[in-house]
């Protein structure tokens, strides 16, 4: 090269006699005579080991900041990047090439003023950390725990800032959640505190109601008493929906008609849904029967008409739909949840906003959301598909954006004859024979309108206001009374002690056991204290007099209707 008169800039290894590699630079250039030819060269010979040390050591350190898992970002003082490690690219999705001398205060930050207060903090105390929103370059929205330190130049003046980023989004979901969980259990406890006396609110004014139709006959006042009983049923129902949360979705497991629930679901709409919500109801002709929980069932078919109202909110239509499918081997393989034999199919449909192809594998998860806060908890649909798997059946969605949401739930069907049609309904308020019951319960309300009732349907009754007076009353006529309904929550003596005494007193003593508090297999609480029968309060006239006579060792099933 230096015969073609050009410069030269080697860097290359030599070996010492000790055996020491040393790496030199050797830069020259030739000089040209008059003749315009070469005639000497002129060129210096550097040991750059020490240097080539340094950088080597600067390489491998960039190699470990590439490696580590946090987001390492370095930018002047204008914000503008100047470092990017490979965790800041995985993390916001922006590469070195495409952030290195932009301002990060618009690429990161959808606000930019909170990253100000926090930038003005940092040239005051040095050091600043703390929790940042962010965006990623394809919008989505990340949590992060930043670490900034500022550093400044040999003269002590500030220069630049490193940035520590850790991903906290996933960790910040789940605490989310948990609070969440924890607020649903605060809940559940608190609705247990107050369920008892909620219920004993309830339980006369579902009993009044029973006597009331006895000596009602005009249209208008039934229908009025026909709301004022769903209504407190409803209330009834809505401490064991939010105790459900808490506790799981087992439940009794009775005959449903399709077409009762249906009924039900219509009437409440009509009562409480805005007039700007159309509801249309279709029944297919001789649906079948299916075995439940009518409660759990008619929290399902609530649920789903509530997003498809909350899904309309300047109006819209709902319509629900009942049939029968049988599914053969073909169609049960299209859902793991899926067995060969016939479904009953009820079908929630609207025309409104339709759910996003994005989230639509998410609804169902726990605690997911898409409405504002406070509007809605993400525990409906995860709920509705608890309930459905629980009694054997699964749930299919169709929605299109723009055009409306359906939500089809298949149950599988009770195959039945007449003859195991639920015994029940054939007598619903059987009378009793002149026998004596002694009735225990610390609200007067309570005592006096069970014993109004009672008394309207041929028992004799004897009231108490807690276990030790009920244990007296007992000790005096215990030969005359027949059955002891007693409360298990009362001051003095509670039910429970109260009915240990009375099993010693007779082993025979036939006990009816009543709670507010009943949930998910109230029965076997009191199972080892010798209770016959448990009526989870609010109970009607119909669910007392039946357990009556099932207790008179009448043929019927060990069962209470709501």
């Amino acid at each position: 090269r230096h015969c073609q008169g050009q410069e030269t800039d080697i860097d290359f290894r030599i070996i010492t006699q000790g055996g020491v590699i040393r790496w030199i630079r050797d830069q020259s250039y030739p000089v040209f005579n008059a003749d315009g030819k070469v005639e000497r060269i002129v060129g210096t010979a550097r040991d750059i080991t020490e240097r080539k040390a340094a950088r080597q050591h600067i390489v491998e350190q960039a190699q470990l900041l590439d490696k580590a898992h946090d987001a390492i970002v370095v930018r002047d003082l204008n914000h503008h990047v100047t470092y990017w490690n490979k965790s800041a690219e995985r993390l916001y999705g922006w590469s070195a090439e495409e952030i290195l001398g932009r301002a990060v205060e618009n690429l990161l930050y959808r606000d930019p003023a909170e990253f100000i207060q926090a930038f003005e903090l940092l040239l005051e105390d040095n050091e600043w950390s703390g929790e940042f929103q962010q965006i990623s370059k394809s919008g989505a929205e990340i949590t992060v725990e930043a670490r900034w330190t500022l550093v400044r130049d040999d003269n002590g003046q500030p220069k630049a800032v490193l940035a520590i980023h850790t991903d906290i989004t996933e960790q910040k979901r789940m605490e989310g959640q948990f609070l969440r969980a924890q607020r649903m259990e605060s809940i559940g406890t608190l609705a247990g505190g107050i369920a008892h006396d909620l219920n004993n609110v309830l339980a006369p004014i579902m009993m009044s109601i029973d006597l009331l139709k006895l000596s009602t006959r005009g249209g208008s006042d039934l229908a009025i008493l026909s709301t004022i009983e769903l209504s407190a049923r409803r209330g009834a129902e809505m401490v064991q929906q939010v105790l459900s949360f808490a506790r799981g979705v087992e439940g009794r497991r009775l005959v449903i008609d399709p077409a009762e629930v249906v009924r039900d679901v219509q009437h409440l709409i009509h009562e409480t849904f805005p007039k700007s919500i159309e509801f249309h109801a279709h029944a297919a002709a001789a649906v079948p029967a299916f075995m439940g929980d009518p409660t759990q069932v008619h929290q399902v078919l609530i649920n789903l008409c509530v997003n498809a109202r909350d899904a309309m909110p300047e109006g819209g239509r709902i319509d629900l739909f009942t049939a029968t499918v049988r599914l053969d081997s073909q169609d049960a393989a299209l859902n793991p949840n899926a067995k060969t034999g016939p479904y009953v199919v009820i079908k929630v449909a609207d025309n409104g906003s339709g759910i996003p192809k994005e989230i639509r594998d998410k609804i169902f998860d726990p605690f997911f959301t898409t409405k504002e806060l406070g509007k809605g908890t993400g525990l409906g649909l995860s709920t509705v598909l608890a309930i459905v798997k629980s009694h054997g059946g699964f749930i299919n969605v169709d929605s299109e954006p723009g055009r409306g949401t359906a939500f089809t739930v298949y149950f599988p069907a009770h195959a039945r004859t007449d003859d195991t049609r639920n015994p029940l309904m054939q007598e619903m308020h059987p009378r009793g024979n002149g026998e004596v019951v002694l009735v225990v319960d610390d609200e007067e309300s309570v005592r006096s309108i069970t014993r109004r009732t009672l008394e309207a349907f041929g028992y004799n009754v004897i009231t108490a206001c807690d276990g030790a007076e009920a244990v007296a009353l007992y000790a005096e006529h215990r030969d005359t009374i027949e059955v002891v309904l007693t409360d298990m929550m009362m001051p003095v003596m509670d039910g429970p002690a109260a009915i240990r005494i009375l099993t010693r007193m007779n082993p025979d003593v036939r006990i009816i056991a009543a709670s507010g508090l009943n949930l998910n297999g109230g029965g076997a609480l009191v199972a080892d204290m010798a209770v016959k029968h448990f009526l989870p309060k609010p109970y009607t006239a119909q669910t007392l007099l039946l357990a009556l006579k099932e207790l008179r060792n009448l043929d019927l099933p060990h069962a209470a209707l709501p």
